[in-house]
């Protein structure tokens, strides 16, 4: 998964133009990746618009909500779990 297209995706949402916050966002979609496939066990794709988006959409969250102790949203909730139904990684 490419980390530097989902933080551009981030950035875009935010409606971030600066690299003041790159190193910060960079942080966050990697760590985003790595719990998606070391610890929810997906084998993400880059080619797959679903999985990209969705990392982006994670990322977002996690960067929005930093200072909050809030669950996470349903509409995030229902997506990982439609995609962990859906593309579990073959041990």
């Amino acid at each position: 998964m490419d980390a530097s297209t989902i933080v551009n995706l981030v950035k875009e949402r935010l409606g971030i133009r600066t690299t003041v916050r790159d190193s910060y966002l960079e942080s966050i979609t990697q760590s985003v990746i790595t719990e998606l496939e070391d610890e929810k066990g997906l084998a993400l794709d880059a080619e797959n618009f679903n999985h990209l988006l969705f990392c982006a959409d994670y990322a977002t969250w996690r960067y929005q909500s930093r200072d909050e102790s809030g669950a996470m949203p349903r509409h995030l909730q229902f997506r990982l779990h439609n995609l962990i139904l859906h593309n579990r990684r073959v041990p």
